[in-house]
């Protein structure tokens, strides 16, 4: 079982993609972001996508529509040519991981989140893996898909992993099928396989079992995302050990 000191963790708030402010031109998961964060000494949370050629891009959507001047699937695209998009508030460029790991260079935690379409494809965790390997800051990697967290366990013990996740599986779009996966998740029947050490929960689906259970039982910390009202940090401040926030200074 999973065990080890994460104070650095839950020491301080964590900022969400950065500390971003769009109405500035500081957009999420950008270098003025993150420089921001740095600043307000927050640790920085962040999303990494895959380019068409392997690279671990900082960024959440797998499409470009929402933040930048194109369209079309991240994936879709090698990073030279990602590196060239255009944001649509920001001169900002997109990010390698490896030069998000440049720019913070050990100054605050870092935690990041590798995306997934929960399709057993694992090529960009091994690349994340054989980044954080080399970087000597404070860092967790984390993710919804617990193939992804797995991996980590087996191949990668020594890298701090982590779940994201949330209580809702009875939405209606749902499948059953999805919704069986979503109802596992919640309930953590990966944990055998992924052995956690910490989780990352929905903050308007706290408390609950899970959580209750991993913060008293395994002694293990919990942070919540993502944290933008008092009533918020009000419930966050009684069932997790730090906040992931966006929209205010914590």
């Amino acid at each position: 079982m999973a065990s080890r000191d994460l104070g650095w963790l839950i020491a301080r708030p964590i900022a969400h993609r950065g500390l971003h402010d769009a109405a500035s031109g500081v957009i999420e998961n950008c270098p003025k972001a993150f420089a921001a964060a740095i600043a307000g000494h927050y640790a920085i949370e962040c999303d990494v996508q895959p380019s068409a050629d392997g690279e671990a891009v900082v960024f959440h959507d797998q499409t470009l529509d929402r933040l930048t001047l194109e369209t079309g699937r991240v994936d879709a695209r090698p990073v030279d040519a990602l590196k060239a998009v255009r944001f649509k508030a920001t001169d900002d460029r997109m990010l390698t991981l490896s030069e998000l790991f440049d720019q913070v260079a050990g100054q605050v935690p870092l935690v990041v989140e590798i995306k997934s379409e929960f399709d057993g494809k694992l090529a960009l965790t091994r690349r994340v893996a054989a980044l954080a390997g080399g970087y000597r800051g404070p860092l967790a990697l984390m993710s919804f898909d617990p193939a992804v967290i797995a991996w980590l366990k087996d191949n990668a013990p020594d890298l701090t992993r982590g779940i994201v996740a949330e209580s809702d599986h009875d939405r209606p779009h749902l499948t059953p099928a999805e919704r069986t996966m979503r109802r596992d998740l919640a309930a953590l029947a990966h944990f055998p396989a992924t052995d956690p050490h910490f989780l990352s929960w929905k903050i308007a689906d706290m408390p609950n079992a899970a959580t209750v259970l991993f913060r008293s039982a395994l002694k293990r910390p919990v942070i919540c995302w993502t944290v933008r009202s008092d009533d918020d940090r009000l419930n966050a401040a009684r069932y997790a050990d730090q906040v992931t926030f966006e929209g205010y200074r914590a």
